[in-house]
């Protein structure tokens, strides 16, 4: 993971997912450093008013969005505001952004699998990848760490917990172990006969993080720490019997990694993604983030458990994908973002996304090892097909209707 240096002053950013929980973050990070960093590109899906907000403070060259709608909407906004940035569309534009000549550095940050072209076209033209896209390497794991290696790409983990293990990793060997904490979110006590009843703004309430709405309840079925130990197996080359989940209510150690003389080194810090972006932004120096002070004297206990898997199906499917090779991992993916997003519009209920997933991995078969970029794509257009029929077919007295509110 030896980083490029740019020839010149400052490291130009891409921003990929700019209006999201993450490039906020980042951009708080870079607006503390602007003698250090430059943004030259700002892409979102829809959230046109908050783009045109962030071009007012950065000055990017070039923006991206999903539709010609909304590109003719933020350009107006733009003329207006007599600013000469360039705007574009749709996913070719995308990708042709995360590649341009003109950025060394992309900040990978679009949720699910909309990110991966972008993030892959990113490792073909040899960037620094700040990725924050889990799915990349969860869809892709083989041919991404490939790129990288062959495009001589450098690959920067932004996931607070691969972040983590990326600082406790010394360069002497000896790795045991890999230990990828989790907080449990906001169900880990709930009486389990109640989670039929989970609504989703419930489920969006994480008790340590401010994420948006697909990650908070991928927290809460910790589908999201699964999809992490599956990022992780590639991140890190590590095999499956090697990376292990602990329950960390406070979430303040971050990740942790064993050695084979029995350290642990742990990395700590206050919930807040602005460290581990710092730490990727300025690799290997340190800066500012903005994060204040971690008291260890405030801190009443740290607590560790094993997860429950009975509590946390998605969990125990996404470790079973990986103890299989991570040749379902596209198929586990891509129904996880449909059953996500049906029970986020009360189409199904919480306890029904492992239901629905489960029920797409036993009717899919895993794709082969050695696979590309339409294989994936063509994969889990499947899975999402699947997932929609399987949730059109659910009986009509186990399919909630839209609340009235």
């Amino acid at each position: 993971m030896s980083e490029r240096k740019a020839s010149h002053g400052r490291q130009r950013l891409a921003i990929l997912g700019s209006t999201g929980s993450i490039g906020g973050s980042t951009l708080d990070v870079v607006a503390r450093h602007p003698e250090r960093f430059e943004v030259v590109t700002l892409t979102a899906h829809r959230r046109i008013d908050r783009l045109f907000e962030q071009c007012l403070a950065f000055h990017p060259r070039l923006v991206v969005v999903s539709g010609p709608g909304d590109a003719a909407r933020l350009e107006a906004q733009l003329r207006s505001a007599q600013l000469r940035t360039e705007v574009a569309h749709g996913p070719a534009a995308l990708c042709a952004a995360a590649s341009a000549d003109d950025c060394d550095t992309v900040v990978a940050a679009i949720v699910g699998a909309a990110g991966l072209p972008s993030s892959l076209a990113a490792a073909r033209a040899g960037k620094k990848i700040l990725l924050a896209n889990k799915e990349a390497l969860v869809m892709s794991g083989m041919l991404f760490m490939r790129t990288v290696a062959e495009c001589g790409a450098t690959l920067l983990p932004l996931d607070s917990e691969h972040n983590a293990i990326f600082q406790c990793l010394g360069d002497g060997g000896g790795v045991e172990r890999l230990i990828l904490t989790a907080s449990g979110g906001p169900f880990l006590t709930r009486a389990l006969d109640s989670l039929d009843d989970i609504t989703p703004d419930q489920a969006c309430a994480h008790p340590n993080w401010v994420m948006g709405r697909k990650i908070s309840v991928d927290s809460a079925t910790m589908m999201n720490k699964g999809l992490e130990v599956i990022e992780a197996r590639w991140l890190f080359d590590m095999p499956a019997e090697r990376i292990e989940v602990v329950i960390h209510p406070q979430s303040v150690i971050h990740s942790m990694v064993a050695y084979a003389d029995q350290s642990v080194l742990a990395q700590m810090g206050r919930p807040d993604m602005r460290t581990p972006i710092a730490h990727a932004l300025a690799y290997p120096e340190r800066i500012d983030s903005g994060v204040a002070p971690l008291d260890l004297t405030r801190l009443a206990h740290l607590s560790f458990t094993a997860p429950d898997l009975v509590r946390f199906p998605c969990l125990r499917l996404a470790l079973e994908v990986l103890r299989d090779g991570c040749g379902a991992s596209v198929t586990l993916n891509a129904a996880n973002e449909i059953a996500v997003e049906a029970f986020l519009q009360e189409q199904i209920r919480f306890t029904e996304i492992a239901m629905v997933v489960e029920e797409v991995l036993e009717r899919l078969p895993a794709l082969a090892e050695h696979h590309q970029l339409d294989d994936i794509l063509a994969a889990d257009g499947r899975a999402r097909a699947m997932a929609q029929q399987i949730i059109h077919d659910l009986p009509a007295h186990r399919v909630r209707q839209v609340a009235i509110h």
